[in-house]
């Protein structure tokens, strides 16, 4: 592909409309070094260097489309407690609208600390609740997202298993999409897997293909091709991108393309399905073919694991890499 061709797609996903809706996380991250082991427990001891706040979760990819140039609106759930405050400072700072957050007093605001030293993660202290949100509050996320949905140039669904995505909501989300043409693209977790059937893009990994087959699937290409199958007759979607880690990705639209991993240094993966489906999103939006579609996105996940923490794609640097390594 030609670098003004590649320069030029990435320019046609500014101004594009996309909506997220799915859990969002405030992820924390408290910086050290470990100097000794505790004399009351046998643990190590960090010496805390530095703190920092950043947007997870189906925020972190709203992060990524917004980053790339779109009107990003995200959809989601918080609690009544200083998490939310947190998170709507953020998307003050970051340029998100904090509109298609709906706050529940009976849950918490979805967090994740993680603890490290030296940028190795020592562990990580969890507030959640994975309980399916109520009738009351899916009712009020779907009336937002009818309001936007006739605006809107293609909807990511980010699952992450902490009980916005319930059975329903996800049926009416899909339904109210594809009456307006809109394309659906989809981050599943094992939970309600199935419920996406008739989706556009559907994005699993491959541990998570293998989990809702009930069968192990060697990360060979015709194990997973078979695997893909499978699924396929089970999900119904347009097209299938199955994200295999040091493999790359696989792609069935009908037949199949592997993706090799991208080259770049890996630091952290953390977030890099969320770039991946972000960017996925945006290519839809902008009418690429499936194909040229996920070889910039399997590029795009490449940049953000070169840094620590889930961080968005920077459109200048994914330019340039997209100049540095051909795609289909």
């Amino acid at each position: 592909m030609a670098t003004q061709t590649t320069d030029s797609i990435i320019e046609s996903f500014k101004g594009k409309r996309i909506a997220v809706v799915g859990d969002i996380m405030l992820d924390k991250y408290i910086f050290g070094h470990v100097s000794r082991i505790s004399p009351e427990y046998p643990v190590p001891v960090v010496d805390v260097t530095h703190q920092d706040i950043r947007l997870g979760g189906a925020a972190n990819v709203a992060l990524n489309t917004l980053s790339l140039g779109a009107e990003t609106t995200l959809f989601g759930v918080t609690g009544e407690d200083q998490d939310r405050g947190l998170l709507l400072g953020l998307f003050g700072n970051m340029g998100l609208s904090g509109e298609g957050l709906v706050s529940d007093p009976a849950r918490p605001t979805t967090c994740k600390t993680r603890i490290l030293s030296q940028n190795h993660h020592i562990t990580r202290v969890d507030f959640e609740k994975r309980d399916e949100i109520s009738e009351k509050t899916a009712a009020s996320i779907m009336d937002a997202f009818n309001a936007i949905i006739p605006e809107t140039d293609a909807v990511v669904l980010e699952d992450y298993n902490k009980g916005v995505l319930s059975l329903e909501l996800i049926t009416a989300l899909i339904a109210a999409a594809k009456s307006h043409g809109v394309p659906v693209l989809v981050d599943p977790k094992l939970k309600n897997f199935f419920a996406y059937r008739g989706c556009t893009v559907f994005k699993p990994n491959l541990s998570e293909m293998a989990a809702s087959l009930g069968t192990p699937v060697p990360n060979s290409d015709r194990e997973v091709e078979e695997a893909c199958l499978r699924l396929q007759d089970l999900i119904q979607a347009e097209a299938l991108v199955v994200t295999r880690s040091e493999k790359g990705m696989t792609v069935y639209d009908g037949s199949f393309t592997h993706i090799e991993v991208s080259s770049l240094d890996v630091a952290d993966v953390s977030g890099a399905g969320d770039t991946v489906i972000g960017t996925l999103a945006l290519g839809a939006a902008a009418g690429l073919d499936i194909i040229r579609n996920a070889s910039i996105a399997n590029l795009a996940a490449g940049t953000v694991c070169q840094e620590v923490g889930a961080v968005p794609v920077k459109p200048e640097r994914l330019k340039r890499v997209c100049r540095e390594h051909p795609v289909h």
